[in-house]
């Protein structure tokens, strides 16, 4: 991380910070970005630690925020 921006990161807006994306036990293991993203404006593959229900996480390169919803 950049030492100039890790004191203060809400101040840098990511790519996807206002993207949502709920995801099912189904789904997990959850990673990011996923298959349907293109690949050339992708970052590193990052898993998304989700256990429970409800539980949500932001990938630490783009900012999307995943979300464990229960299956429909």
């Amino acid at each position: 991380m950049n030492p100039d921006t890790a004191s203060h990161p809400e101040d840098f807006k990511t790519p996807n910070r206002d993207k949502i994306v709920e995801v099912t036990q189904a789904d997990l293991p959850v990673y990011c970005p996923r298959e349907d993203e293109a690949v050339w404006n992708s970052h590193p593959r990052v898993y998304i630690h989700l256990e429970n229900k409800g539980d949500e996480a932001r990938c630490i390169y783009c900012g999307t925020l995943y979300r464990l919803i229960e299956s429909a």
